[in-house]
């Protein structure tokens, strides 16, 4: 599908130029308080891309359900958003398991077990050491992956019940093209339990298991009027690299290919606002998304800053093979 917003950076310069944000996209979709009484649910919104996120769907008038693990501090961070009974935080820590069923909880209670739209945006990165939740799984694995999955399972009668012929459920996960350098580990590896860590592979894994959610939830439930799509947000220096060290960090960003296609967390936010309430992705999902557009194929580099979807983007046996994997993982029946 060629994107509206293609022109706007087919040529990037760098942050502050042309290339859409994420109220761009509202205002271009006309959304402008046009969704009124749709409830979303967006993970990770008090910094960096998905404050960004928040800010812009805040725009439609739609109830917002934002997921936090420090409150105080995730309440100062959207306090120019925060709308009494429309825009609400949710108190939730992807690495715990408990904590995601308590806030699935307490979204349907308070959202009368409505839900629209769904935005895994939440991960980590850069965890240098092996380390694992208090459920027992790596980090990167669990914060990326397997918590948002907990929630889709919790939140996915209220999605398929939400959906209508004129505006259907959404899910909406942010990945990375780190994805393009990771293969899915075998079933009794996802934790490094018999290989050795390394943490630039625990990132990119966990980001192949989230574009996998996506693609599964397509197959699954198109049908019933839910869709999904993954996508890589863009090359944003944010919050998120805080583990990785100062140091390698200006190393990066010393890399003129990197500069060349560098946003602003208001651009980094605009291919999943897209995602989330444009009209493109009212019906149609199960493709790999970024800067505003369906992925083309790329090369089969493993290069994590490349463009495009890969052989590894795409692989219903091993989406199959993880959704099972993953349902034993967070204690849901399998086949449910």
């Amino acid at each position: 599908m060629t994107s509206p917003y293609a022109a706007a950076h087919a040529n990037p310069q760098g942050a502050g130029d042309a290339r859409p944000t994420g109220s761009q996209i509202i205002e271009n979709q006309g959304l402008r308080g046009k969704l009124n009484g749709k409830v979303m649910v967006l993970t990770g919104a008090t910094s960096g891309i998905g404050l960004e996120t928040a800010r812009a769907l805040s725009m439609t008038g739609a109830t917002l359900f934002l997921t936090a693990r420090n409150l105080p501090a995730a309440e100062k961070a959207i306090q120019d958003i925060l709308v009494l009974g429309r825009i609400s935080l949710i108190r939730m820590d992807n690495n715990s398991l408990t904590s995601v069923r308590a806030a699935a909880t307490e979204i349907l209670t308070r959202s009368n077990g409505k839900v629209n739209i769904l935005v895994a945006n939440a991960g980590v990165m850069g965890i240098s050491d092996h380390q694992l939740t208090e459920d027992n799984h790596e980090v990167h694995f669990q914060t990326n992956f397997l918590s948002h999955f907990m929630l889709f399972q919790l939140l996915k009668d209220a999605l398929l019940s939400s959906a209508t012929s004129d505006f259907h459920s959404r899910v909406v996960v942010v990945a990375s093209s780190a994805h393009r350098a990771a293969t899915l580990p075998k079933s009794d590896d996802y934790s490094f339990e018999k290989s050795e860590y390394d943490h630039n592979m625990a990132y990119a894994g966990s980001n192949l298991a989230k574009i996998y959610l996506a693609n599964e939830v397509n197959r699954r439930y198109s049908s019933q009027g839910l869709f999904a799509t993954s996508l890589h947000p863009g090359a944003i220096n944010t919050n998120i690299s805080r583990n990785i060290g100062p140091e390698f960090v200006q190393q990066i960003l010393a890399n003129p290919d990197v500069v060349k296609v560098l946003k602003s967390p208001e651009q980094g936010a605009a291919t999943t606002v897209l995602a989330a309430v444009g009209r493109e992705w009212e019906s149609r999902g199960g493709v790999y998304l970024e800067d505003c557009a369906e992925a083309k194929r790329g090369v089969d580099d493993g290069q994590v800053f490349g463009s495009g979807w890969v052989e590894q983007t795409f692989n219903p046996e091993a989406e199959g093979r993880l959704w099972r994997d993953a349902l034993e993982l967070v204690y849901f029946k399998v086949g449910a």
